[in-house]
């Protein structure tokens, strides 16, 4: 009697050591990293899949893996965004970057500007200056969602 494709692969892995199938498992993750980098999203799967992989021959139960699977994955993600910077917005001025007033920006309220293709709610660093619309400005900094500006010309003169 033959078997549909669905239920071949499923026998097929059903037969198999849960410690090969968490090694398997691992292996494919952290050379999917390889070809398609996403920060490690991948990656730290595929370790846990190892670290589960070596742990199957202790704990026999395959729920218990997935769940501590799982929660290593979680617990690996979590940890790597606290130690991975996720700012895009110059620590310093020599790290600024340019963007553009959409609209103006009044002394001391916020105003829109365009950077790095989105359009942002923007502030000025000096609560005494203005900025005219369409004029170059330079990110120095970030208050939430709110980008902190420096106008091109006070850093020329």
């Amino acid at each position: 009697m033959a078997l549909d494709p669905i239920s071949a692969i499923l026998l097929f892995f059903s037969q198999l050591n849960p410690a090969v199938l968490w090694l398997a498992v691992g292996i494919i993750l952290c050379g999917m990293e390889l070809v398609l980098p996403t920060a490690f999203v991948e990656f730290l799967p595929g370790v846990s899949a190892l670290i589960v992989a070596g742990l199957s021959l202790f704990i026999p139960n395959f729920f218990i893996q997935v769940v501590l699977w799982v929660g290593l994955s979680a617990a690996f993600i979590v940890l790597s965004r606290r130690f991975l910077s996720q700012q895009k917005i110059p620590r310093s001025l020599a790290e600024a970057q340019e963007a553009q007033t959409l609209t103006a920006i009044p002394p001391g309220e916020a105003g829109r500007v365009i950077y790095d293709g989105n359009s942002w709610r923007a502030k000025c660093s000096d609560p005494e200056q203005a900025i005219a619309p369409h004029q170059p400005v330079f990110v120095v900094g970030r208050q939430g969602n709110t980008l902190i500006v420096i106008p091109e010309h006070l850093l020329q003169s």
